[in-house]
């Protein structure tokens, strides 16, 4: 497969509004790091799934040329308004709908005027992308899919863009344990909501740390058990079945972001 690079992003948009908060600097410092490194890695397009994008009937691809605009988060406005600027790869979305429709699962591409990006997309693009330079192929995330779907649909897209002979990156946006707090808090004092929330994930890195798309998938079961999920972290089975397998992977950071927990993560291929 033509992956060059695969990144683990925070879907949460608060590093990125609002990067002057002590808690949420070091995962917006992570990000841009982050993006460095995919930049060195030279790809040709963005393979990108949201957990923030949600479908409900078929999948749906992202396949308008040039979307812009102010973007207003639906939980987190009081923070700031988001700048959309996201091309697509037009024929490669393209390829990747009827991909998953050979494969079975339901696909359509979408492409209208004023479509409502989610935050997720808006914010890991901005980071890993400044200036949308490098062209994406945004899938959804259906909420009828389960983890195997998603691996399969990720493996659909590395599949069609190595058909164009293009280097890709796999970006799965997300976060960790999904319990925030539910009352104001001082956001200066941001931490994860609870002791074994901040466990499970740190187990979790760690198991991304060490290596190996099995290993992965078993402390994905761990976690789950032990923590409130971000949509059953589909995010991460998009990753594996773009990438197939990975030899470590590196925590560019981890923190808090409002009680929840997100990372930003470098996997290393294999």
């Amino acid at each position: 497969m033509p992956v060059v690079s695969a990144f683990l992003m925070p879907g949460n948009p608060l590093p990125f509004l609002r990067q002057d908060n002590p808690p949420w600097a070091p995962l917006a410092t992570a990000a841009k790091a982050a993006g460095e490194a995919l930049r060195a890695s030279r790809p040709d397009v963005l393979l990108i799934y949201s957990t923030q994008w949600f479908a409900v009937l078929d999948e749906l691809w992202q396949a308008r040329p040039h979307s812009t605009g102010v973007h207003v988060d639906e939980n987190w406005y009081d923070y700031g308004d988001l700048q959309m600027d996201l091309r697509a790869d037009v024929s490669l979305a393209q390829a990747c709908v009827a991909g998953a429709n050979a494969a079975g699962h339901r696909s359509k591409a979408v492409d209208y005027e004023g479509f409502p990006i989610d935050s997720g997309t808006i914010v890991a693009n901005a980071f890993l992308n400044p200036g949308g330079t490098i062209p994406t192929v945004v899938a959804a995330n259906n909420l009828y899919h389960d983890f195997a779907t998603t691996e399969a649909l990720g493996r659909v897209a590395a599949e069609q863009a190595d058909l164009q002979g293009k280097r890709a990156a796999v970006i799965a946006v997300g976060g960790l344990s999904a319990g925030y707090f539910d009352k104001d808090i001082d956001i200066a004092e941001d931490r994860i909501v609870d002791e074994q929330s901040d466990a499970a994930n740190r187990a979790l890195l760690a198991a991304m740390e060490q290596g190996g798309a099995d290993r992965l998938r078993a402390g994905l079961d761990d976690f789950a058990a032990a923590a409130k999920t971000d949509m059953g972290m589909k995010h991460l089975a998009w990753l594996l079945g773009g990438v197939g397998d990975f030899k470590n992977a590196h925590v560019h950071g981890y923190g808090s972001t409002y009680g929840a927990g997100a990372a930003v993560v470098e996997f290393k291929l294999a």
